[in-house]
């Protein structure tokens, strides 16, 4: 079977909510993207055989195929398809793993994955305003009208005997970690500047650098009056793009490219649809045993920060090293843009593993409907 490898992985700065990106339409901030990209490789784009794409919420701007009107607004070839697809907030680590696929199974050479969400265009939930999204089978078989991400949120910090003093800690530290990141230039080569209406935007500009525990316990819960989530330890919604360049160990080498990692292993795994955001424990025991590594094998997260109860309990229960959990912080102090998030870690988590020489890293994410996606990827040595 032939391999696969990641060439290069690189994202938009991620906007906040009515910030910098709010005038950016969302098919125009991938095409940036993918042309900072191919540029910055310089990889004809003719070369590209598809393009695949995660947006969770396609309405509206982000409607009628996201991922080919990228392609199309990019000025790239009429002939290079490009799909859209939807695994809620794992929708573009999703993208990368059908990528992934596609060239080891040959159908493809070169394919780009990854996606685009703008949440300041197009409400979270826009999707529900008319309907019955979960159908009358559902409703019946969880004896429930809607399911809550924030409660399951919630239900985990109770399980887990998580406190708020606890949560608000760790939010606090992805502030922390993110502008400490910032400040030593962690993203700097990761990152393609977004120039638009509102001018250029070069960095990240979620981040919270006097937030304080005093200023978090202001905060009023969101989803339960006595509860210990709120908008301080939950991910921001925000604006962001990125893409992975994906091809062969060969293809590579007749092109001259230079492969920063190489896929090991990934799954998709299903739990509790109403606590929701568990999937990330089980999904990492079956991509460690499908890698045939353990999790201190391990020398990086990524564990998507939807809300600080998440990572703290996968942290609990798989027992990997705090010190090596998103070490340049996370969608806390960031941001979280639905359908770009999972492109958005791989590329950190790449980019985090060739500066510092880390030879595995582990990226996952909890997904709306009780999902997940995890992946493993190593490092390729100069």
């Amino acid at each position: 079977m032939l391999d696969a490898v990641i060439i290069d992985a690189a994202r938009a700065p991620i906007g906040r909510r009515n910030g910098s990106l709010q005038g950016e339409h969302p098919v125009d901030l991938a095409a940036d993207v993918l042309n900072g990209l191919v540029a910055r490789n310089g990889l004809d784009p003719e070369l590209v055989e598809d393009v695949i794409w995660g947006c969770v919420t396609q309405v509206g701007d982000q409607s009628t195929n996201v991922g080919r009107l990228a392609v199309l607004a990019a000025g790239w070839p009429e002939r290079i398809p490009g799909v859209t697809l939807d695994r809620a907030c794992g929708s573009s680590q999703q993208a990368v793993s059908f990528a992934v696929a596609s060239v080891m199974a040959g159908h493809n050479e070169i394919v780009i994955a990854g996606g685009v969400e703008s949440m300041s265009r197009i409400p979270l939930g826009a999707a529900r305003a008319t309907g019955q999204p979960f159908g009358p089978r559902v409703r019946a078989r969880y004896d429930r009208d809607s399911f809550s991400q924030g409660l399951g949120a919630e239900e985990i910090a109770k399980r887990w005997g998580l406190s708020r003093t606890q949560l608000d800690e760790f939010a606090l530290e992805s502030h922390q970690k993110a502008a400490a990141a910032i400040d030593a230039g962690a993203f700097d080569g990761q990152l393609i500047p977004i120039t638009g209406a509102d001018g250029q935007l070069s960095m990240d500009e979620g981040v919270r650098r006097e937030s304080s525990m005093e200023k978090l316990a202001g905060l009023k819960p969101a989803f339960l009056d006595d509860g210990v989530i709120h908008a301080g330890n939950s991910s921001q919604i925000s604006d962001g793009c990125a893409a992975l360049l994906i091809t062969t160990s060969e293809r590579a080498a007749q092109l001259g490219l230079r492969p920063i990692a190489r896929f090991v292993a990934g799954v998709a795994v299903g739990d509790d649809p109403v606590i929701m955001l568990t999937a990330p424990i089980p999904a990492t025991e079956k991509v460690l045993k499908r890698a045939g590594l353990t999790i201190d094998d391990i020398g990086a997260f990524e564990v998507n920060e939807a809300f600080a109860s998440v990572p703290m309990a996968w942290e609990v229960e798989t027992g990997a090293r705090h010190d090596r959990l998103n070490p340049l912080g996370g969608a806390i102090a960031v941001g979280h843009p639905l359908g770009a998030s999972g492109a958005i870690l791989m590329t950190r988590l790449i980019h985090h593993m060739r500066d510092n020489d880390i030879r595995y890293g582990l990226q996952t994410m909890c997904e709306a409907g009780g999902m997940a996606n995890a992946t493993i990827i190593e490092l390729i040595a100069d």
